[in-house]
């Protein structure tokens, strides 16, 4: 975290992050997460940190109702202009949460939190809302948690920022191993382009964790 970034609030920042340009993402969805929830039964999606909507507008396309929440109003403005361009709009309930402070209510199929990493927040904030995302599970529904590994092999320059292994975020969950069960755990090495056309390599991971009950 630099000293630029330890005083702003969560939503200073995204909203600056997101002001910055017309678009961020590609509005692709995850690949990983396509890859773990292609073969579920449709039922009801939380998407925390939605961004642009690539995640959500994509999980509405293949027949799941979507709350999507993020802590930028540009983010969501642009999110919600997706689906409706996509023709999924109704199948879409776009919320503004500060995760560390407030989070929907209600149970949910699946509860999605890909890459929520933030310069702006500690460690045990983040636990703290994975935590609450576990809480959100309903029985018989999954939690799936994409992260990065890594910075990409290309960047020179790397800020001084710990990225959670997969037995941290398990750690920090505290599951009770007769309620849970890990479906996946794996990290996976990707092609990767950097801003100014550099190509190298970076690894994430993904855990999809079932509840049992």
């Amino acid at each position: 975290m630099t000293d630029s970034t330890a005083s702003q609030t969560a939503l200073e920042f995204w909203e600056e992050f997101y002001q910055d340009r017309d678009q961020i993402w590609t509005g692709n969805p995850n690949p990983l997460l396509v890859r773990e929830v292609v073969g579920l039964t449709p039922g009801t999606a939380l998407d925390l940190g939605c961004g642009e909507g690539g995640d959500a507008v994509w999980l509405a396309r293949e027949g799941w109702r979507v709350t999507a929440v993020d802590v930028s109003a540009t983010a969501l403005r642009r999110a919600g202009a997706h689906a409706a361009e996509e023709g999924v709009a109704d199948r879409i309930v776009f919320a503004e949460h500060d995760l560390a402070q407030s989070f929907p209510e209600g149970e949910f199929d699946l509860v999605s939190a890909q890459f929520f990493h933030s310069p702006v927040a500690r460690q045990d904030e983040r636990t703290k809302v994975l935590r609450r995302a576990a809480e959100a599970v309903a029985v018989g529904g999954v939690l799936l948690i994409a992260g990065h590994a890594g910075w990409p092999s290309f960047l020179e320059h790397r800020h001084d920022v710990h990225f959670p292994t997969m037995d941290e975020v398990l750690d920090g969950l505290a599951f009770d191993a007769d309620a849970w069960r890990v479906e996946t755990a794996d990290e996976v090495e990707r092609v990767v382009t950097g801003p100014e056309g550099q190509v190298g390599t970076r690894s994430d991971t993904i855990l999809r964790i079932r509840r049992l009950g």
